[in-house]
């Protein structure tokens, strides 16, 4: 399972219930609010009836008042049935419904009557006959009016039963949604602590103790797929520190390996001269196995310083233009003058072949491509050096017909300090001839090519760019004379 994954998922289930939630609270208030101007206006209905009846109960008493004989100006009469009319217009103006509609017009059409028999009454006492009619259209007025009031208040109470309804849902999908994040919080916690947080602290204590010189430990590979990729690349970094450790030590035992033959040689040389009982015929091959073995000693620690540099970045060229011809004669006849029991071939083209390059390292390549030839062919045998000319690129080849690589050793070939078993058992060495030759042929913008089978020989193919000079017109070369373009050398 991936972290992202999880993480994400949780994220927006949060984002989703959050928006729910939003959303429900907004319908839930949008309707609230809608509830309490219901509720509103039908208080506001009551509060209308209930004036006009209280209005319309204080008129009736004042004129009854008045009837008696009571001092009542007709300006106070006036002006309470204006207020009669006014309340009245407010109640028609409050009602909502069909049916409190129809009621409130009910009410105006008894009031209207009722005011019509009080404009018909006397001012002196009233008979029983109009004091009737008079209480029939009040009671006829009050009537409807105490229906509207009571219509109002149901209204009231079902809209209040209502938002109470919604207020209890909206509760209780509160708590739901909070039990809903609780719960989801702590499994989501409780997956981190066992998921996440566990190998995580593995990992860190793997590599605590990696750092604290226990080179054999490794992470476990546990928890979700982003901290199974983080165990499995220290893993693998921890097995590429190990495999270097033993490299380094390797290369420190085969340096201490190789430089002991050349310096007990040396020593031994050393002894027998200082002897004083050497013949003259002794003392020159004792100073040629001397020169032999300085000569070695001198390419070793050549390669090692090449290896140095180029690690740190401090690999420079001094480029000139030469004839590739002249470069592999120089190191095909310094081969063939050190008396080696194996035939050495050149196969050279007629024409020039002018590049661009710092001489003194392609021949150390060509060296070191001649030196391995020698050392893992058989004796007797042949080793060609072949150059030619393929488009603007020059190709070196050296051929041999040794023991051969196997594709398993071929991944490994140029890596530094690295030397298969057969090539071990075969000639001493450090493993870094290659290497250097490899990053001495890419600093000219060249390539190394290898095309080997165990038991077949191998060959080696140096590609390097021409000069342009040679690229504009190929006819022309140096002044000096050619070498011989073909030739063996035993």
């Amino acid at each position: 399972m991936s972290l992202k994954w999880v993480i994400t998922a949780a994220v927006a289930l949060l984002a989703t219930l959050a928006l729910g939630a939003a959303s429900s609270l907004v319908v839930l208030t949008t309707y609230l609010h809608r509830i309490t101007l219901k509720m509103g206006e039908a208080v506001e209905g009551v509060r209308a009836a209930e004036d006009f009846e209280v209005s319309l109960l204080t008129f009736h008493r004042l004129q009854a008042s008045r009837r008696r004989g009571e001092p009542i100006p007709d300006e106070t009469l006036r002006r309470a049935e204006g207020d009669l009319y006014l309340q009245l217009e407010r109640c028609l103006n409050e009602a909502q419904s069909e049916e409190e509609q129809a009621l409130l017009a009910s009410v105006q059409a008894t009031f209207a009557a009722y005011l019509d028999v009080h404009a018909r009454a006397p001012l002196s006492s009233l008979s029983r006959s109009t004091n009737l009619e008079l209480n029939t259209h009040l009671e006829a007025t009050l009537t409807p009016l105490n229906q509207v009031i009571a219509l109002n208040i149901l209204e009231a109470r079902a809209d209040q039963a209502q938002a109470d309804q919604w207020d209890r849902i909206a509760n209780l999908v509160g708590m739901i949604v909070a039990i809903v994040l609780v719960l989801g919080g702590a499994l989501l916690w409780l997956w981190m602590r066992r998921s996440v947080f566990r190998p995580l602290l593995d990992i860190s204590h793997a590599m605590r103790r990696f750092g604290s010189d226990d080179r054999s430990l490794r992470a476990p590979v546990a928890g979700p797929t982003e901290l199974r990729e983080m165990a499995r690349t220290f893993n693998e970094m921890a097995e590429s520190l190990r495999d270097q450790r033993e490299a380094q030590l390797a290369f420190l035992a085969g340096v201490a390996h190789d430089l002991r033959n050349p310096l007990s040689a040396l020593k031994m040389s050393a002894a027998l001269v200082t002897s004083g009982r050497v013949s003259e015929e002794r003392m020159q091959k004792t100073m040629g196995l001397v020169r032999r073995q300085v000569s070695r000693l001198d390419r070793m620690v050549g390669d090692l310083l090449d290896a140095t540099r180029i690690e740190a970045g401090h690999f420079e060229l001094s480029l000139e233009e030469r004839d590739v011809r002249e470069l592999v004669v120089s190191v095909v006849e310094l081969y063939s003058a050190g008396g080696t029991p194996r035939e050495l071939r050149m196969v050279l083209p007629e024409q020039p072949l002018v590049m661009r390059c710092d001489a003194t390292r392609v021949e150390q390549v060509l060296h070191n491509l001649v030196s391995n030839a020698l050392k893992y062919s058989p004796e007797s045998s042949a080793v060609e050096v072949r150059v030619r000319r393929e488009g603007d690129e020059v190709c070196l080849s050296v051929v041999d017909q040794g023991i051969g690589i196997s594709p398993e050793e071929m991944r490994g070939l140029f890596a530094p300090f690295l030397r298969t078993g057969r090539a071990r058992e075969k000639a001493p060495g450090v493993g870094i001839g290659l290497s250097v030759a490899r990053r001495i042929v890419e600093a000219h913008g060249g390539r190394i090519e290898v095309e080997s089978q165990p038991g077949q020989g191998s060959t080696f193919q140096v590609r390097l760019p021409l000069a342009r000079a040679v690229e504009a017109n190929p006819e022309s070369g140096p002044e000096h004379e050619p070498p011989d373009p073909t030739g063996s050398l035993h």
